[in-house]
């Protein structure tokens, strides 16, 4: 398996930082659509999961209440 560099990381860091709201969720959905088993023939490349989960930590660091909000919902029955 692929690890990412540390370095590689902050690279994604500092990139995404620099997105608006709309440009992070295009990224975002980018990333989510190469994570997917059935377009990588069943063996998603680790970078992209990466990509994806740098994308959620800095949306959640922009938008803190929409996860509270969210996180305090009833469950759907």
């Amino acid at each position: 398996m692929i690890q990412s560099d540390p370095e590689d990381l902050e690279r994604i860091r500092a990139h995404i930082s620099k997105m608006t709201d709309h440009e992070l969720r295009e990224y975002g959905r980018a990333a989510a659509r190469m994570c997917d088993p059935g377009k990588n023939h069943g063996n998603p490349n680790p970078i992209f999961q990466a990509q994806l989960d740098e994308a959620r930590a800095e949306w959640r660091r922009r938008h803190p209440a929409n996860q509270t909000r969210r996180n305090s919902r009833s469950p759907r029955l």
